[in-house]
């Protein structure tokens, strides 16, 4: 059984985010990875000609693609931060959409080379959900690729979490955290003809790593 989100209190968090997120000097960049320069680039999505991110963010990751001529379009929970995103990034083609990844999806008729997330949706939405749609998004041969921190040991499955303190207004989300086979399965229920999912160390000893998980169509 799914489980149930608070869209509202979460669109409330990442508009609050979308207020502090951007810098004056921020270039487009490309990083699997929460440390800069670490790991590896967007070569893991291949060629592709059209690309969908979902969980866009500070949409600095897509506008890199898009500079670099694919065809991007990413997807945001926030009004505040789609609008800032197409502010700041429209120059490159770049283009952001404001929704719910499980609603959009199911109602967006066009495919995609390559659908990924970095830290974003594929980390905050129920993966047996999700994945599904992402394979019926995805061109023949196609790619989906998501990265986010490795689960902590012995804890599994949604992990709620309240943002901005325990006092006040009660601004909450859902993570989704397994070990990289349990990934890997998921994947394969949900139709995918390949999956692969690894923890990539942190650069430094000891420091958190990240989990890369690559699928194909």
């Amino acid at each position: 059984m799914p489980v149930p989100h608070d869209i509202p209190a979460e669109t409330d968090l990442w508009d609050a985010y979308a207020e502090s997120a951007f810098k004056d000097d921020a270039e487009p960049s490309f990083c699997w990875t929460q440390y800069a320069g670490h790991g590896p680039g967007p070569e893991l999505l291949g060629t592709p000609e059209s690309v969908l991110e979902i969980g866009c963010g500070t949409g600095r990751a897509l506008a890199h693609l898009a500079e670099r001529g694919m065809k991007a379009r990413g997807l945001d929970l926030s009004p505040v931060m789609v609008q800032k995103t197409t502010e700041r990034w429209a120059y490159t083609g770049a283009e952001f959409v404001c929704g719910e990844v499980l609603e959009v999806l199911a109602e967006d008729a066009q495919s995609y080379d390559a659908i990924y997330s970095i830290f974003g949706a594929a980390w905050f939405t129920d993966p047996s959900r999700l994945f599904p749609l992402v394979r019926e998004h995805l061109a023949p041969g196609g790619v989906f690729v998501f990265s986010q921190p490795p689960a902590i040991p012995g804890a599994y499955g949604p992990q709620g979490m309240y943002k901005g303190g325990f006092a006040g207004k009660a601004m909450f989300t859902y993570r989704y955290s397994y070990r990289p086979t349990v990934w890997e399965r998921f994947l394969t229920l949900a139709g995918f003809a390949t999956a692969k999912a690894e923890v990539l160390d942190a650069p430094k000893p000891g420091h958190i790593g990240t989990l890369i998980v690559h699928a194909r169509r």
